[in-house]
């Protein structure tokens, strides 16, 4: 028996394919290059297309859609054995995990993804305008497969990995872009699993291109055996893959950093705003965008995204780039569920404890320290071995900085909009222990709460809210920032000095 889980239905009988088939071919060489032209001209990253170019890329996908349809993949028990899905070779152990198959050059899309179980093995294929590059490999606690590929636009539903049950070995699976040039898929197993096969190729002359990762079960020994060499490298990888570091730009203004939770493969939150579905990952960015706008219109501060596109960033590149960027002030901004309680609601205001205030605040730190197992990252949290006076006293006057802008961060939000009823609180996030940079996370709201959801997507809202957080910066740095001159204000750069050394990817520079 087979089991299908699609992003859209199969299409019917593939019979009497003849000069359908080729005119089907040529017309989906003309979308794909449309497609592909459209994309290039409308830019990588979040930002809006003129409609005229969104209308005519989107009917490109469209018409790319309908051909692949025609193309369905053909279960196991399928009559037709001419093009099978599973390998003829024997299958791949452990020890051979990191599997390559041949690539194509220019944009890469993705236009669906699905899942067939049969026969004792799971197949997720994903339809590809060409042939890419894979790399794939398992890893261990939690049991995953990381399936690496050039960068790719994936024009399929954030949900379509999110399955309601296991479908063989396969529990879930997620996509995105992961690094500059390069997407990653994460798929969750439902047990242990070798790689049988990981390849992409072209269905026919003219046709697009389909990957195939085909699992079966494999034992717990040979699993961890072989995840084990995966993690070593992968967490080499991604000590050795960072940019040198860029040299700090010196500046009379003090530098903020605004971190967009989430990015790229890692979608964070996912609710309902309404009728349309929306994920943590696009609204923190939409609100830290305008922020980042605000707060250069003013011309008093120096700001920096940790992220200024859909792209995963690492917790420790994140704080990274606060401490190598000289930053007085760096704020995270997320949006979190509540699975048990839709009444849940309002923004909370968050500073670094080693002991959470409540159980609440503790589930939410361990949640977002998460996010980096939720890319396929393996690698440790940096715990720096420095204990002397001096690094105390830094880390106690940082953290008294820290409270002190939440405290203001949550008397001007009141005025703007709704605060939870408990809306300061501290636990062991990652991302604020910058130990010389004064750092609050800020969750906008819940997803999981209707009304907060309809509230994060609106325009108003957003301009309102983030109004209140550039008075409380403002108030923040009143006692050091001379307000009547913009242009050239009086003000210590640092809140209180930097502490050691540390290696940065390049951060991102909003604005000039």
């Amino acid at each position: 028996m087979c089991r299908v889980t699609s992003q859209f239905a199969n299409s019917a009988d593939r019979g009497g394919a003849g000069l359908l088939a080729r005119a089907c071919g040529l017309a989906l060489l003309l979308c794909l290059t449309l497609a592909a032209s459209q994309v290039q001209a409308g830019g990588r990253g979040p930002r809006s297309k003129p409609a005229a170019a969104q209308t005519a890329s989107q009917d490109a996908i469209n018409g790319a859609l309908a051909a692949v349809s025609a193309n369905p993949v053909a279960p196991a028990s399928s009559a037709m054995p001419a093009r099978p899905l599973e390998s003829a070779k024997p299958p791949v152990r452990p020890q051979d995990i990191g599997l390559r198959a041949g690539s194509a050059g220019g944009e890469i899309l993705a236009l669906g993804a699905r899942v067939t179980v049969s026969e004792g093995t799971t197949l997720l294929s994903v339809d590809l305008s060409a042939p890419v590059n894979v790399t794939a490999f398992v890893l261990a606690e939690p049991d995953r497969i990381i399936v690496e590929l050039p960068e790719t636009a994936f024009h399929i539903a954030e949900d379509a990995g999110r399955l309601a049950h296991p479908e063989g070995l396969i529990r879930a699976f997620r996509f995105g872009q992961f690094a500059a040039g390069k997407s990653r898929m994460v798929i969750d197993l439902a047990g242990p699993a070798r790689i049988v096969k990981a390849s992409s190729a072209r269905l026919a002359a003219g046709d697009p291109a389909r990957l195939a990762i085909v699992l079966a079960a494999e034992t717990p020994a040979n699993f961890a055996a072989a995840a084990a060499r995966a993690a070593a490298a992968e967490a080499s990888a991604v000590r050795h893959v960072r940019p040198a570091a860029a040299a700090a730009v010196a500046t009379a203004k003090p530098v903020i950093v605004i971190d967009p939770g989430h990015g790229g493969i890692d979608s964070g939150a996912a609710g309902q705003a309404g009728a349309t579905p929306t994920t943590e990952k696009s609204i923190v960015f939409e609100f830290s965008r305008v922020l980042a706008q605000k707060l250069e219109a003013s011309k008093r501060y120096r700001v920096i995204l940790t992220r200024d596109t859909d792209v995963f960033v690492t917790l420790d590149e994140r704080v990274r780039i606060a401490r190598e960027s000289h930053a007085a002030l760096f704020l995270s901004v997320h949006a979190d569920t509540v699975s048990d309680s839709a009444d849940v609601n309002g923004a909370t205001v968050y500073t670094v404890a080693e002991r959470a205030s409540d159980i609440e605040s503790a589930r939410t730190a361990e949640k977002e320290n998460g996010a980096d197992l939720v890319a396929g990252v393996t690698a440790k949290e940096e715990i720096s071995d420095v204990s002397d006076i001096l690094f105390d006293l830094t880390r106690r006057e940082t953290r008294a900085y820290s409270h002190g802008f939440a405290r203001q961060l949550t008397g001007a939000w009141a005025g703007a909009a709704r605060l939870n009823k408990n809306p300061e609180r501290a636990a062991g996030f990652r991302v604020l222990r910058a130990p010389d940079v004064p750092s609050v996370l800020l969750e906008l709201g819940f997803l999981s709460n209707d009304r907060d959801a309809r509230s994060m997507v609106s325009l108003e809202w957003r301009e309102r809210a983030s109004a209140s957080v550039v008075r409380a910066i403002d108030q923040f740095f009143a006692p050091r920032l001379v307000l009547d001159e913009p242009d050239e204000p009086l003000v210590d750069p640092l809140a209180t000095g930097s502490i050691g050394p540390s290696v940065l990817q390049t951060p991102q520079s909003y604005g000039n």
